[in-house]
């Protein structure tokens, strides 16, 4: 006897070390605190954490198919600060989100598509920076996806809210990243299966 399939649908969660919940137990990294909000509310989804630490854009772009194998219902795509971390040219890393949403979109149509919008730090610059921020409004806007315009926002530069690397949030931190990401997606799960 075949077991049963889970047929819930995925929130699929694809990005870098923020998203993997570096330095935290794993109950503890932003995904699996959204799963609990989910729950809560009352919505049938499931979370899968697709974070791997030090993920550029290009390596996204390489192993999107893998974790396309199951349906995926919501993308949540949380790639891009390694690429800035790296001062790495924004038109390639552009091309390599826009091409994980494409091929998403091309397995799974109906997917909806939350972008995660990041800061570069300013030692780079204040064109980078502006340029780094652009990037996911417009990939947002061109992909007609929500936007976490700033996935660390209250979370970012605060000295008791991250890990000693001063990159990575703690505990406490990633509950108010988890609060920045409900904001976006609650809407765009209830849009999809009712009040």
């Amino acid at each position: 006897m075949r077991a049963a399939v889970d047929s819930t649908p995925v929130v699929l969660f694809f990005g870098t070390s923020l998203t993997a919940g570096l330095g935290l137990d794993p109950d503890e990294a932003y995904p699996a605190l959204i799963q609990r909000k989910i729950d809560s509310a009352g919505l049938a989804f499931r979370v899968v954490n697709g974070g791997v630490s030090g993920e550029t854009s290009a390596a996204g772009l390489h192993r999107i198919d893998w974790l396309l194998q199951r349906p995926v219902g919501v993308l949540v795509l949380e790639l891009g600060a390694n690429d800035a971390l790296r001062g790495q040219d924004l038109a390639a890393a552009k091309a390599n989100l826009q091409a994980i949403i494409d091929r998403t979109r091309a397995r799974y149509p109906d997917v909806r598509v939350v972008v995660a919008g990041m800061e570069a730090p300013p030692n780079l610059g204040g064109r980078y920076t502006r340029e780094f921020r652009d990037l996911f409004v417009t990939l947002a806007r061109e992909n007609r996806a929500a936007l976490i315009p700033f996935l660390l926002e209250g979370v970012g530069g605060v000295a008791e809210l991250n890990q000693p690397d001063g990159i990575h949030p703690t505990a406490r931190g990633a509950r108010i990243v988890a609060d920045n990401v409900w904001r976006v997606l609650a809407p765009v799960l209830r849009s999809d299966h009712g009040p």
